[in-house]
């Protein structure tokens, strides 16, 4: 194969001078931005061929060129073997998930006598030449897994409905061994990212030291180079499981390079090796992923001709810590300020909370199946959170002594209360309770009523529930005229019941 130039003469006059000047050659790299074997190679074709610094006047860019790359423009030899579709190749590559090894099997499965991997790449990039950037770094055993979302998204099909829904895909790689986890959420949201963190952990069996996401807003709440401020719902779940959050530096990419090359290797067992196979609910996907991972994990790395999993099982499973005796609930929290009606508000329903907190500002802790109330550090109030019904959930200990006392009124109470006075009385509570639109809307009234019995003869009280039922007489007022003006002890007068009927009075009714 001919051999590549890369660099231009110009950086390699300028390596040469380096080289002379005693700059090594991993500097010589950083300087050039380019890797330090490429720097050595390029050094070892100069030393070859007997060049040195300074270069010789007569040694121009055509010249240099001829000497370091001499076999450059040699003419490749006749392909024996079956090639694929060159064209084809390329769109394929434009797929999501798609690469060289995805491409190479499938062209293997037809041709197997076809070329081999290195050559089969090497035919490809005189089409499309790719330039991937490297970043190595020294992972201890145990110390970091580093968290993504890939930014690219596996299609799932609404089998009643045929729509299709977008997933996100979310991965994890350990820092040592490069052990691969990888699932599919619906979502980016706060409850999505920290379930996947919990999933993380029960694959892993254990929790690594650190935890490096990139400073997306469910991790991180304000992003900082110095001091970023992590979310208050993610910060517990680490509390739980005891590991430190230590987000990448914000717009450094290569400060989860880790991470950055097992999402492309996730996108390639994923998106790649999925991409002709339809998923109908999110666990159906899932389980797919998870065969993927396994492969993934399976599959000798080249360069340390190991296993991800057995590296994993060899020098980082100990180095763990044990997980907690329990999964982390999910929470969320919340900042609110309690209102006049000493509620507080949480996901569209109200909470109460003791009275004495009115206007104090409070913190929310929301899970799944309660709402909890922290003043000042404290539990001031635990609720079972609610999904339907009635708007307001309040706990009876929380409301002051005359409001205790109002919200225990109800239609029953009152009709027992009449009941003790006699039958008369009690059917008056009902007529005026069947009156209002709503019950309790007559409860002041039935209270007034029962205040003006007080003390009463149960005789007279019952004969004035009479005539005013009798007369419809169904207010407060009515039963204290009826009352003080002694009515009660005289009959109804036969002669006022055709005025009371009269086609020209509107009636009581006519008001209401």
């Amino acid at each position: 194969m001919p051999a590549r130039r890369e660099l231009t003469m110009r950086q390699i006059k300028q390596m040469l001078r380096l080289a002379h000047d005693g700059v090594s050659a991993r500097e010589i790299g950083r300087t050039l931005g380019i890797a330090r074997s490429t720097v050595q190679d390029n050094l070892g074709r100069a030393t070859a061929a007997g060049l040195t610094w300074p270069l010789d006047a007569e040694v121009t860019d055509a010249v240099l060129e001829q000497r370091l790359f001499a076999r450059a423009g040699v003419k490749q030899g006749m392909r024996r073997l079956p090639e694929p579709d060159w064209p084809c190749v390329i769109r394929e590559m434009r797929r999501s998930g798609v690469n060289l090894t995805v491409l190479w099997e499938e062209y293997r499965e037809t041709h197997p006598d076809g070329y081999g991997y290195s050559r089969f790449c090497d035919l490809y990039r005189e089409f499309e030449r790719r330039l991937t950037p490297v970043m190595r770094q020294h992972h201890a055993a145990g110390d970091k897994v580093f968290v993504d979302y890939s930014g690219k998204k596996i299609e799932i099909v609404d089998p009643t409905t045929g729509i299709v829904r977008e997933a996100e895909i979310f991965v994890a790689v350990l820092g040592a061994s490069s052990l691969t986890y990888a699932e599919a959420t619906w979502t980016q949201t706060l409850p999505d990212w920290i379930g996947a963190h919990v999933r993380l952990f029960r694959f892993l069996g254990g929790v690594p030291r650190l935890v490096v996401p990139d400073n997306l807003k469910s991790a991180v709440h304000k992003a900082s180079f110095y001091d970023p401020e992590i979310n208050r719902s993610y910060g517990m779940m680490a509390d739980h499981y005891g590991v430190g959050i230590l987000p990448a530096r914000p717009r450094k990419p290569r400060d989860k390079a880790k991470v950055e090359a097992g999402v492309r290797l996730a996108q390639t067992y994923i998106l790649g090796r999925l991409r002709r196979q339809t998923f109908f609910s999110l666990a159906e996907c899932n389980a797919a992923i998870a065969t993927m991972v396994e492969r993934i994990n399976a599959h000798p790395m080249r360069r340390l001709g190991t296993t991800r999993r057995a590296l994993f099982e060899a020098i980082e499973r100990a180095a763990l810590r044990p997980l907690p005796a329990e999964d982390y609930a999910f929470s969320e929290w919340r900042l609110a300020r309690v209102n006049l009606d000493y509620h507080v508000e949480a996901a569209g329903f109200l909470y109460s909370v003791p009275h004495a907190l009115i206007r104090e500002q409070v913190d929310l802790r929301i899970t799944a199946r309660t709402i909890e109330v922290f003043h000042r550090g404290q539990r001031v109030a635990a609720h079972e959170r609610r999904y339907a019904g009635r708007r307001h959930g309040t706990d009876p200990e929380h409301m002051p002594s005359a409001h205790r006392r109002y919200a225990e009124w109800s239609p029953e109470r009152f009709r027992r209360w009449a009941r003790g006075i006699g039958p008369e009385t009690e059917g008056l509570v009902v007529a005026i309770l069947h009156d209002r639109p709503h019950p309790e809307q007559g409860f002041r009234t039935c209270l007034g009523i029962l205040r003006l019995y007080r003390g009463l003869d149960p005789g007279r009280a019952e004969a004035a529930s009479a005539r005013a039922v009798a007369i419809g007489a169904l207010t407060y007022k009515s039963i204290a005229s009826i009352l003080s003006l002694g009515l009660d002890r005289t009959a109804p007068s036969a002669e006022a019941a055709p005025v009371l009927l009269h086609p020209n009075l509107r009636g009581p009714r006519y008001f209401h």
